[in-house]
């Protein structure tokens, strides 16, 4: 069922990393490797397998965790691309590229979380039969 309040928060998880593409052209941390791009092309992959894959909640809460993972690492070497930069700490010229795997992150959090309490109910109406 795609109606369930987790595909909605793991579809927010989708679209911040589609926005993190979007605004992430500018990040350089490595000349030869797009990190970027290729770990936010794999968060929208991931994420699309996790919102068709709503029949099995055990594979959803997994490929939930694996974006988790994805987006603290992109978190960190977001993290360290600020570092990097040269100037000072103003904030419009360093731009909001890390906010949005935090974001993703929270939203991937509420979707595991109802996804473990749906998963609780199956098991609970299974054994009353």
């Amino acid at each position: 069922m795609l109606q369930r309040i987790q595909t909605i928060w793991a579809l927010l998880a989708v679209l911040a990393a589609v926005f993190l593409f979007i605004t992430g052209q500018d990040v350089v941390i490595s000349d030869s490797i797009p990190l970027l791009n290729l770990g936010c092309i794999a968060l929208v992959i991931i994420g699309a397998l996790s919102i068709f894959s709503f029949k099995n909640r055990k594979r959803q809460i997994l490929l939930n965790t694996i974006s988790i993972i994805i987006n603290v690492l992109l978190i960190g070497v977001l993290a360290y691309w600020l570092l990097k930069l040269s100037g000072g700490i103003h904030f419009p010229e360093k731009g909001i590229e890390p906010i949005f795997p935090l974001i993703a992150v929270i939203c991937l959090l509420i979707a595991n979380v109802y996804t473990r309490k749906d998963e609780r109910l199956v098991k609970s109406v299974d054994r009353l039969r």
